[in-house]
């Protein structure tokens, strides 16, 4: 189960970067919450927010998995998690600019 946990960290935390560094710039920048879902823009406080939500889950599944596991494979999991989720949601975002601009 530890593994799970560290993985699901991983992707927990690598979500909240984009979302946290977007609204701390006052920038725009899609949610869950927007209009389409993940394609829509949501203010910087709902992207401070989600971005702290996504951060706070990510250190809570950290906290359960890593005493489950030796501390390098705990390592290894949370990076197997961030680079998986950091994969897909680089292309997601990189498609999303991409229909705005055509839009524009």
């Amino acid at each position: 189960m530890g593994y799970l946990w560290m993985i699901l960290a991983g992707a927990f935390l690598v979500n909240g970067v984009p979302h946290l560094s977007a609204g701390l710039r006052g920038e725009a920048f899609p949610t869950p919450f927007a209009t389409p879902p993940a394609r829509g823009l949501s203010s910087p406080r709902t992207n401070m927010l989600w971005g702290s939500g996504n951060l706070a889950v990510g250190i809570v599944l950290a906290r359960a998995g890593w005493p489950m596991l030796a501390p390098g494979v705990a390592l290894a999991c949370a990076a197997i998690g961030w680079l998986l989720l950091g994969w897909y949601l680089a292309g997601h975002f990189r498609a999303v600019r991409a229909e705005r601009a055509r839009r524009d």
